[in-house]
């Protein structure tokens, strides 16, 4: 008999500053997939995301690099423990010591970071979690990296990969066992 837990992932959903409301389809995914409660990887941009998003079920979330203002009281990263499983939820950017020098590196290259910048960065700042989530780059991916499973759910408004459409994420937890998975918002 399976006792699977599912968990709501999504990032940067970035209302209004480039969506107007949040994603039409994000509130009947997680319905559907029955989420117990819902983390928010940073980049929420105004408190009405976190009410509409805590009326399918309870919200989580950390600071993003947008949330400055309006949802300034949000952790930079925080620990949540479902069951037997710590999750590590941040929204990648680390803070704005470090925000700013990614933008000044980018800048100066013209590229992006790579893909594994912000995955390394997360793994090294949070090596205790069964699972590590984490939004900023727009790119959704679930990936083993050793023991840690590490999600990015990507964009809920906005892919940086101009093919993909947004998304969100499920995390099935089963005692110790954890999968993730990633939902397109066609």
């Amino acid at each position: 008999m399976s006792n699977e837990i599912t968990i709501g992932l999504i990032a940067d959903t970035h209302v209004p500053d480039r969506r107007r409301q949040l994603h039409p389809n994000v509130v009947s995914t997680f319905e559907k997939a029955g989420v117990a409660q819902i983390l928010h990887a940073g980049d929420i941009s105004v408190p009405r995301v976190l009410q509409q998003l805590g009326e399918i079920a309870p919200v989580q979330a950390v600071r993003g690099n947008r949330d400055w203002f309006g949802l300034a009281s949000l952790p930079i990263s925080r620990t949540v423990e479902i069951g037997e499983v710590r999750v590590g939820l941040t929204h990648g950017h680390v803070g704005w010591r470090m925000y700013v020098k990614d933008k000044l590196a980018f800048l100066f290259s013209g590229r992006p970071q790579s893909f594994d910048y912000f995955t390394d960065r997360v793994v090294a700042a949070m090596p205790d979690m069964d699972a590590i989530v984490f939004g900023h780059n727009h790119e959704p991916f679930v990936r083993k990296i050793g023991d840690q499973l590490v999600i990015n759910p990507g964009s809920a408004c906005c892919q940086m990969l101009p093919d993909k459409p947004p998304s969100v994420a499920l995390l099935h937890i089963d005692g110790k066992k954890v999968r993730g998975e990633i939902v397109f918002l066609e």
